[in-house]
């Protein structure tokens, strides 16, 4: 067989091969990039021109988030702003318009705390669909509604206040299973109380009960007194 023959036979067979490991490798990113984003990907997709760009888009996505300092909350964080939630609810029997809008503002504070840029409506929604998206709908939803809200009904303004604490509690919580873990790798419970005190207090106790049994051991072998006869 001719050299340039064989050349040219090896020259397809590499490209052939690495069209199919293209391929297989564009595959298993669109899955991926699926997977993680969930209808925010269909949703891009059909904002791009083509599969490719909303990819790309997607991509850049990650990439940025992978450069900020999202951290989880406190324990202490996560029960003030429990609070603080839950006194903005009570506010929306009174004033619904304006707890409505206090429930965005403190939406913010919660993402700003998180790590999460907050400046630019688009950029936020951009950020949060990488861990959030499937809670991103309710974000987009209730913040309509909170841009138009002097003009809402109630009932518009009570469904944003239902999605933007969707979104409140998917934020609030997100993470905090780690720390959990965390803790309790470090030796900490649920709690905060850490293994060590926990081990004193058993250790306290078992010596209170051994305090207990030498007395009454004492007790019983003590000689007995001239009122019992000694006997």
């Amino acid at each position: 067989m001719l050299t340039w023959l064989i050349v040219l036979i090896v020259v397809v067979a590499v490209a052939v091969l690495g069209a199919v490991i293209w391929l297989v490798t564009q595959e298993m990113q669109r899955k991926r990039l699926q997977q993680r984003f969930g209808p925010e990907y269909d949703r891009t997709v059909a904002e791009k021109d083509s599969p490719r760009a909303a990819q790309r888009e997607l991509a850049e996505r990650e990439r940025r988030h992978k450069e900020l300092d999202i951290r989880p909350l406190s324990a202490s964080a996560r029960e003030r702003y429990a609070r603080e939630w839950t006194q903005v609810q009570e506010k929306f029997v009174d004033q619904p318009s304006g707890a409505v809008a206090e429930a965005e503002q403190l939406l913010n504070s919660l993402m700003a705390e998180r790590g999460y840029p907050t400046e630019g409506y688009e950029q936020q929604l951009a950020d949060l669909s990488v861990r959030h998206a499937k809670t991103l709908e309710h974000y987009r939803a209730a913040h309509t509604t909170q841009q138009k809200r002097d003009g809402a009904s109630t009932e518009d303004l009570r469904d944003a206040m239902v999605r933007y604490r969707t979104v409140f509690e998917d934020l609030l919580t997100d993470g905090a299973d780690d720390e959990q873990h965390h803790d309790r790798r470090n030796g900490h419970d649920h709690s905060g109380r850490d293994t060590d005190r926990r081990d004193t207090e058993r250790n306290e106790t078992h010596g209170h009960e051994t305090d207990r049994h030498v007395t009454e051991r004492q007790a019983s072998a003590s000689p007995r007194t001239e009122s019992n006869g000694g006997r």
